[in-house]
């Protein structure tokens, strides 16, 4: 069944999903069969209590559904949900693993689960929620009640240990419990436990306790966990977000095995511009508010975008709101063995090749490869996504060092984590890592997980109780008193740093309203009170406005060009009611960018944080980074945009904004007098400001950290990524 002009239809449910061996033998482990599902029954009273900030508490999820995960299929299915954060990803999971209230009830069963093979394995594999286990990397589950979160930021790095410091191992095995019942811990199979250790790249972390876990291990020790637990399906919301390229290129061969062996059976749940594996065989994308677009093999679901990017470009069909074709531009990238083949090759990296005569052969018709047309193609090779030239060797204006390091070392007993090598330093040969952050520079640091590129980060923010004894000034002071200076204290220096990262994440309050989370800038703690003043009450309102439908999902704007003034005006009262705990994970992320940057301070620290975000979202985040409300994106059909034409970026208009016009803008991008470092693993997600860079070796390696700098944007050339990472 194909589009019909304006409109969406979603594809026929495949006959092919009931042709699978032995069938009668061996029925689904998941169907759902023209099932609607609701978070409430829809006449109770929590149905009915809608209110200002939630005006339609309980609609309906998926309506009429229809999905199959085969127990047994030849040849093997294997699901991604594709979709935006705000189209229900995590929602559809759930309702695999029996979540949410279905309609009729009828429609969803798990009869596999059911099965006298299932109940002469393990009867309690009978129970949904036994067998169907699902990893999240939202934010807030870190590595669930059985690991125990610092109090502060700094308790990781502390050498004290107390009883509830357990150790990976600990968490791996289930032996988390202060006072076990005698029969409480788990028999864990010494074989699937040294395997999984093995394919995780987990050895070297078995005795360090959880706390300690950098993001991407804990990601990584989540995984291994839920494997242990052996559950007929294991359901990965965003398994690759936060892993370092060569962790990406082992992780999905091993999740292949487990897939093709049903032991588990997996369905990956995927943002629009992550990789798709090359052995997943269907997918599902979502638009807005938990509906289907398209569902079916991977070849026909991307056939079927690629239909309607070019029936919407032709004027054909009106394009869907829920799905505009500017958030498209990065699906049907491909994860293999050999690292990630893009689906959609930037005109920019197709430009840059052309100069250097690297042509390399067309990519292939299945992806979603040619959807631009050449005229497009000619407007889109000047700018990256966030406004800078994509080759650019001017220098900038550099100020005074903000960081300086001289020959660091970090050792825990006799184990060194971050150092262990020889830097050649002005022809000389020295001990340590040697590194100066100066004002108007733009570094990224990148590197495996465990590297060392958070602790980099709790040296400079003064979290890691080792800055005291160690050769680091921090604004031009040590942290210990000096003859004739005193030293600088903890809040000095955090007073002058902006930072969003997943450690801030999961230790801001859940309680703090939208508006108290950018406040707290201005302020020494969490819950600290802020000073405040006009300016930066004027900043946190413009931060606010300028980003209202990413905080506050189903916003528009309204009114007139004429009212502009009268509306930046405004005091967003909005932003007084919604709870961050309350908010989507996407929107919580922007919130930290937001607090990061809105009081402008000397140094802006982005570690992972623009993870979690759409890509829509994150690139209007990348423009705000770099030019503040004086630029926007044409296509965001904003109250105080223009739409002239001009030069495109990387898939957009880059326009100046009419509140800059009318000179009335209040936030800019960064200043030559600040300085910025970016910590990502994610090629898409580097600022284009960034030219100075650092790749720290894997942690035991001895091996040196290689430096160096950037003729432009990484999104301009995919040799300077790839030069980062030494591939």
């Amino acid at each position: 069944m194909r589009r019909s002009p304006g409109k969406l239809i979603e594809l026929p449910w495949p006959t092919s999903y009931r042709k699978y061996g032995t069938s009668a033998a061996r029925p689904p482990i998941i169907r759902i069969s023209n099932g609607t599902f609701y978070r409430h029954h829809p006449n109770s009273t929590l149905a009915q209590s809608a209110s200002n900030l939630n005006p339609n508490p309980n609609l309906p999820l998926f309506e009429n559904l229809n999905f199959e995960l085969p127990s047994f299929a030849s040849p093997n299915h294997h699901w991604a949900i594709l979709g935006p954060s705000s189209s229900g990803r995590t929602t559809f999971l759930q309702i695999l693993s029996g979540k949410h209230l279905c309609v009729p009830p009828s429609a969803r069963s798990f009869q596999y689960l059911n099965s006298d093979e299932i109940e002469q394995k393990d009867h309690q594999l009978r129970i949904p929620d036994r067998a169907i286990k699902r990893v999240g990397f939202d934010g807030e589950q870190g590595l669930g009640t059985q690991a125990p979160k610092g109090a502060y930021l700094s308790a990781r790095y502390e050498s004290r240990r107390e009883m509830d410091d357990f150790s990976v191992l600990d968490y791996l095995r289930g032996n988390t419990e202060l006072n076990p019942f005698e029969d409480a811990s788990e028999k864990i199979d010494v074989a699937s436990l040294e395997q999984v250790i093995r394919d995780l790249r987990l050895g070297d972390l078995i005795d360090m306790p959880v706390s300690n876990l950098s993001n991407g291990q804990t990601r990584r020790a989540r995984i291994a966990r839920a494997l242990l637990s052996k559950p007929e399906v294991l359901l990965l919301d965003e398994p690759f977000m936060g892993l370092d390229p060569p962790t990406l290129l082992t992780l999905s061969p091993m999740l292949r095995g487990l897939a093709e062996a049903n032991a588990p059976r997996l369905v990956l749940a995927l943002r629009p511009q992550d990789p798709i594996p090359e052995w997943i065989t269907h997918l599902i994308y979502l638009k807005g508010n938990c509906q289907i677009a398209f569902q079916g093999s991977k070849q026909a679901v991307l056939q079927e975008l690629r239909g309607y990017i070019n029936d919407v470009k032709q004027a054909k069909v009106e394009p869907d709101m829920r799905m505009p074709i500017h958030s498209l531009h990065e699906v049907g990238h491909t994860l293999t063995e050999r690292g990630i083949v893009n689906g959609l090759e930037s005109p920019a990296r197709r430009a840059n090749k052309s100069h250097q005569n690297q042509e390399q052969s067309s990519v292939p018709d299945k992806t979603l490869a040619g959807l631009r047309s050449q005229k497009s193609d000619s407007q889109l090779t000047t700018m990256s996504r966030d406004g800078y030239r994509l080759h650019d060797i001017e220098r900038a204006d550099i100020g005074e060092p903000l960081v300086e390091m001289e020959g660091i070392k970090i050792k825990y007993g006799n184990k060194i984590v971050l150092g262990n090598w020889r830097q050649e330093i002005e022809g000389e040969t020295r001990d340590g890592l040697w590194w100066q952050l100066r004002r108007g520079q733009r570094w990224g640091i990148f590197g495996p997980n465990g590297s060392g590129k958070t602790t980099i980060l709790s040296l400079i923010c003064s979290d890691h109780p080792q800055t005291y004894s160690l050769p680091i000034r921090l604004f031009g002071r040590s942290r210990l008193p000096e003859p004739g200076q005193p030293g600088i204290s903890i809040f000095g220096i955090q007073s002058r740093i902006g930072h969003s990262s997943p450690e801030i994440h999961n230790h801001i309050p859940r309680s703090l309203t939208l508006r108290q989370v950018l406040e707290n800038a201005w302020s020494d703690t969490f819950k600290g009170v802020p000073k405040l003043d006009a300016s930066a009450n004027d900043r946190i309102n413009a931060c606010l406005r300028w980003f209202e439908e990413d905080l506050r999902p189903g916003s528009r704007r309204q009114g007139d060009e004429g009212e502009l003034a009268a509306e930046v005006a405004k005091r967003p009262a909005w932003a007084d009611e919604l709870l961050f705990g309350g908010l989507p994970f996407g929107s919580q992320r922007v919130a930290l960018f937001l607090r990061a940057i809105v009081k402008q301070p000397d140094l802006v620290i982005l570690d992972e944080a623009f993870s979690g975000m759409d890509d829509q979202v994150r690139d209007r985040c990348l423009l705000f980074l770099g030019h503040g409300e004086e630029k926007t994106f044409s296509y965001a059909a904003r109250k105080y945009d223009s739409n002239p034409s001009e030069p495109r970026s990387q898939g957009h208009n880059i326009v100046e904004s009419a509140i800059s016009k009318a000179g009335l803008a209040k936030v800019g991008g960064l200043s030559k007098d600040q300085a910025l470092i970016c910590i990502s693993h994610v090629r898409e997600e580097i600022p284009g400001s960034i030219r100075e860079w650092v790749c720290l070796p894997e942690a035991n390696t001895a091996q040196p950290a290689r430096f160096g700098r950037l003729d432009g944007p990484i999104e301009g050339d995919q040799g300077r990524w790839d030069e980062i990472w030494g591939m």
